[in-house]
């Protein structure tokens, strides 16, 4: 009885479907037919007047062969949850010189908007992208509308056939019918896999991506390095270099009094022994600030564990790790954590928190998969410079993600991915 209930269901959404994907894979051929009607309406007998509506057709299909690809891979992501990635030259910035030209990565403007107007018909003519979404435009017609064309000739069928009083035409209504019930859920089908063919990167596009991802995470890496050594150095200088020389000029004061005053020498002493004390300490929250000792010792789970207990949130931990991963990532994955709780406590005004740790499945092997959520007002997001942008490049650096879910208003959740190949 439920199967009888949901099949209409299933049957009416993909006869919506269907008619959308008919609508976007026909866009060209219906260009084509416009171009057709104006080549009847204006033969004369006169070849000329042909051409122009020739050439209309064929500026629209250009025109229209992105647009197409776009909405393909927007309706593949929304119906199936596959991704395509869109593979586009990303436009460099257009920077102004010291002539007062401005250029744009080809050429010299002498204003902006010219620079990025040529900068964008050269990008558009050189590539690859463009040819790709061209033969994906020409093509679509007969591998995606033909098919998807069915469940509406059934319809159209069904409508002409009960509307015919012959009763040979009903035969035929009722066929209609039974054509677009049984073809509406399958007929917008082989979009997924048609789009995924064709739209999908070429393995040089696809290697020169990589190439670019790599060599701005290889710069990113470079200038946080950078940070982080001026950070030990600036903390090693303000605090236990200054002590140790304060330690050192008491030890030579007391050496002094010694005779003379040695109640004077002892007092000395006993501040330059705080001050070893202070300075040990200090030294201590440092090298904890570059690699904790619990996270070294006994891995990622024990390290998220002891900084959920020193947390001032409530926090609950619910991990299942197995194997420990690369140190790399350990520190990576417990920084990020470290990171997501101070912003829920700092920012979020949040009470409450839970961490999940546990194995996953990635495109690419077996990776860690760490949800952090809190229950604070919400509004987080990724911005250029911030926190979770630099937790966000530094996962990259794994391939790994940084998904954020934070409505205004909480509740946050934040979602990190890396793949690790010694699970």
């Amino acid at each position: 009885m439920r199967q009888l209930v949901s099949w209409p269901v299933s049957a009416a959404a993909g006869f919506v479907r269907t008619c959308v994907v008919l609508v976007v894979s026909m866009l060209v051929p219906a260009v084509w037919a416009a171009a057709a009607g104006l080549w009847m309406w204006w033969w004369g007998g006169n070849p000329w007047p042909g051409l122009a509506p020739l050439l209309w057709a064929c500026v629209g299909t250009l025109a229209l062969s992105r647009p197409i690809c776009r909405m393909t891979r927007s309706i593949v992501a929304k119906w199936t949850g596959t991704v395509i990635p869109s593979g586009y030259r990303q436009a460099a910035p257009v920077v102004r010189m010291s002539t007062g030209y401005w250029w744009n990565g080809f050429s010299y403007e002498r204003t902006s908007r010219d620079a990025r107007r040529d900068q964008r018909m050269r990008l558009w003519w050189s590539d690859p992208a463009t040819w790709r979404d061209l033969r994906f435009a020409v093509i679509a017609p007969f591998a995606l509308g033909v098919i998807a064309a069915v469940p509406p000739a059934g319809v159209v069928a069904a409508v002409v056939g009960f509307a015919h009083p012959a009763p040979a035409m009903r035969l035929i209504g009722v066929l209609g019918v039974a054509v677009a019930i049984g073809a509406a859920p399958y007929a917008w089908r082989p979009v997924r896999p048609v789009a995924v063919r064709l739209l999908r990167p070429s393995p040089a596009m696809a290697l020169a991506d990589r190439v670019d991802e790599l060599t701005a995470q290889r710069a990113d890496t470079t200038v946080a390095q950078a940070a982080e050594i001026r950070r030990i150095e600036r903390d090693l200088h303000d605090g236990a270099q200054a002590r140790m020389v304060a330690l050192g000029m008491s030890l030579a004061t007391v050496e002094k009094l010694m005779e003379t005053d040695p109640d004077r020498a002892k007092a000395l002493l006993r501040e330059a022994r705080a001050g070893a004390t202070a300075s040990l300490a200090e030294l201590r929250d440092l090298v904890r600030g570059i690699s904790p000792p619990v996270l070294t010792e006994r891995g990622l789970v024990d390290a998220v564990r002891a900084l959920a207990l020193d947390s001032p949130l409530e926090t609950a931990v619910d991990a299942d790790l197995g194997p420990r991963p690369d140190p790399p990532i350990e520190s990576a994955l417990y920084f990020g954590v470290a990171e997501l709780l101070t912003n829920a406590a700092k920012h979020a005004r949040a009470t409450h928190a839970g961490i999940s740790i546990a194995r996953t499945s990635t495109g690419t092997g077996p990776g860690i998969v760490v949800d952090v959520a809190d229950d604070g007002t919400g509004g987080a997001g990724v911005r250029p410079g911030g926190g979770l942008d630099g937790l966000r490049r530094r996962l990259a650096v794994f391939d790994g993600t940084l998904e954020i879910t934070s409505p205004a208003g909480g509740p946050t959740h934040v979602r990190m991915v890396v793949p690790c190949e010694s699970l």
